[in-house]
């Protein structure tokens, strides 16, 4: 028997699942939403960005070059001088629809004001922003001490909830906070992290987005080898365009020039062709 291997995709392609498609190493999806509100934005010497609200409350980082991996940084405050009250973290790594369903969630809580981007979601259960992943399948791990884990059905991407009293300073620095998730193979993964007091309805936009079984779109170019083996590509193939209506086939057939009344013959394969001059 011979073997066949699959014919190679070409182009772009749709990945699945999406919490294994990597980024698609284009910011401006995830800072549209901020911009449309006419949000303050500048660079520094080194090409990284810094958006601001007008209030100051919301401040972003995209720091290609900044000190770590960490690419996009969100933070909220209180007070303009004081600590921030919370904070987001997305690596490099991080599917970009991701950081997109949160820019776009945080974008709308800041037109309905502060209770709605600063004070969280007094009353409600902190699981509530783990139920989009339990409706698809993802697992409670077994317990352990100080956190609660999910992982989607391959094993290939998780949640982690940090039980107790965590370093408000540490959760901001580093992977040890309130909320850590993460997608990969062993190895260099990508991993977003949310502070304690991070607004619940902002948690779950990520979590609804992570759970999202929808493809998505990225450059084939651009994906890691060490996430091939474990995706499924398939070829974006454009629309084709739509079927004319009567009213179009009406407008084209209208504009044609009408032939003009003449005797003399044109040669069949140059219909462009100027009728020969009249014999005198």
């Amino acid at each position: 028997m011979t073997n066949t291997a699959p014919e190679p995709i070409e182009g772009d392609v749709y990945v699945t699942p999406r919490y294994l498609a990597g980024s698609s190493w284009k910011a401006d999806d995830a800072l549209q939403p901020l911009f449309e509100l006419g949000w303050d934005r500048r660079h520094d010497e080194l090409g990284n960005l810094y958006v601001a609200s007008p209030n100051r409350e919301i401040r972003l980082g995209f720091l290609p070059e900044g000190d770590d991996d960490g690419l996009w940084r969100i933070t909220a405050y209180r007070d303009p001088f004081a600590a921030p009250a919370w904070g987001v973290c997305f690596n490099d790594m991080t599917p970009t629809e991701l950081v997109t369903a949160f820019t776009t969630t945080l974008a709308a809580a800041y037109t309905h004001g502060p209770d709605a981007y600063l004070h969280g979601d007094e009353g409600q259960e902190r699981f509530d922003a783990v139920v989009p992943l339990m409706k698809e399948g993802w697992k409670l791990q077994h317990p352990r001490w100080g956190a609660v884990e999910l992982r989607s059905t391959d094993g290939l991407a998780g949640l982690e909830y940090a039980t107790g009293r965590l370093d408000e300073t540490k959760e901001l620095t580093t992977l040890e906070a309130r909320w850590y998730m993460w997608g990969g193979p062993k190895g260099p993964r990508w991993y977003a992290t949310a502070s304690t007091g991070t607004p619940l309805h902002l948690v779950a936009a990520i979590t609804t987005a992570l759970a999202d079984p929808t493809p998505v779109p990225r450059w084939q170019e651009g994906i890691l080898s060490s996430l091939r083996p474990h995706i499924q590509l398939t070829p974006v193939v454009p629309a084709p365009p739509p079927a004319p209506t009567p009213l179009d086939v009406h407008r084209r057939v209208g504009a044609r020039p009408r032939p003009a009344l003449t005797t003399t013959s044109v040669p069949r394969w140059s219909t462009s062709s100027r009728p020969a001059p009249a014999r005198r």
